[in-house]
Parts: structure tokens; C-alpha cells; sequence
């Protein structure tokens, strides 16, 4: 079932998925933030030290890309894609660190059906990426687009 593509009828509340786990090293941190958040803390182990961070950490951005890869990768697998209708109560609890292992535990919290465009609906998915202590790094509430199978 896990590998079958996933209808808004076949969610229910409470399913669990967690993904495989992802390692993140010092130079993809470095790459992701010298393009898209290029702020010392993630750019330079030396500085970084001397910041809020004390050390090189992740872009929380970075971790949410992280967490994406991981969503997509997890066995929910909705039909159409993984379509986001955006995220609610994004929070970064403690920084990604070099060496950190990541994996995904997500939960389904709400399924709606559409009233105005009864061949969708959204599920609202709590997901929680954790390192190799399990500790959470990320939080958030996703609100995902899944198509009705009658639709």
C-alpha cells in the first residue's frame, strides 16, 4: 500500500509515515546559504562561533528543503504530487548541525473535502524532522492539495 499512489478517501487521521534519514555535511550548508541565505553562521566555522549559533548551523530554509525531499521520499505518495497549500506553525526548536542525520515523522491531522471543488481536498499533515537524537530541528503543519478519486 505504502508504494500506491493516495486518494483523499484513502487518508485517514492519525496515519503516520517516517522517512529514511539524510546526513547534512559542512559544504552542503556552506552551498545552500551562499546562494539562498548567505549569513556568516552559515557560511564560516570560524565566525560562526562567535555568533547566536556558536557553530555552523543550517538555514532554517535549508532544513525545510531538507524536509521536503523528505516528505516526497516518506511512502504518503498523494496522487496528484506532493502539492503544498502553504505550512502553518513553522518553528526551528534547535539548528541543524554538521554531521546531523535527519528524518521525518509525519502525522495526519484534518482531512477536508472541498466544497467549491469537490475533486480535491486538503490534509493537514504535522510533520517533525528530528536528528539522530531524536530532537526536533523543525515543526511545522502542512496543508496538502489531494485529489478526490471520485473527482
Amino acid at each position: 500500500m505504502e508504494s500506491e499512489l493516495h486518494y483523499l478517501e484513502d487518508f485517514h487521521v492519525g496515519q503516520q509515515w517516517t522517512s529514511e534519514s539524510v546526513t547534512v555535511d559542512a559544504e552542503e550548508i556552506k552551498a545552500f546559504a551562499a546562494r539562498y541565505d548567505p549569513q556568516v553562521f552559515h557560511l564560516d566555522e570560524a565566525a560562526a562561533e562567535h555568533t547566536f549559533f556558536r557553530g555552523l548551523a543550517a538555514s532554517g530554509w535549508h532544513t525545510a528543503a531538507i524536509t521536503m525531499r523528505l516528505i516526497v521520499g516518506c511512502g504518503m505518495k498523494p496522487a496528484a504530487g506532493t502539492i503544498g497549500a502553504g505550512v502553518d506553525d513553522l518553528r526551528w526548536p534547535l539548528p541543524v548541525r554538521p554531521g546531523d542525520s535527519l528524518h521525518l515523522e509525519a502525522t495526519v491531522l484534518e482531512i477536508r473535502a472541498s466544497r467549491s471543488r469537490p475533486e480535491r481536498g486538503i490534509v493537514r499533515v504535522q510533520m517533525h524532522t528530528l536528528n539522530q537524537h531524536d530532537q526536533v530541528v523543525q515543526s511545522c503543519v502542512a496543508n496538502v492539495v489531494v485529489p478526490a478519486r471520485a473527482g
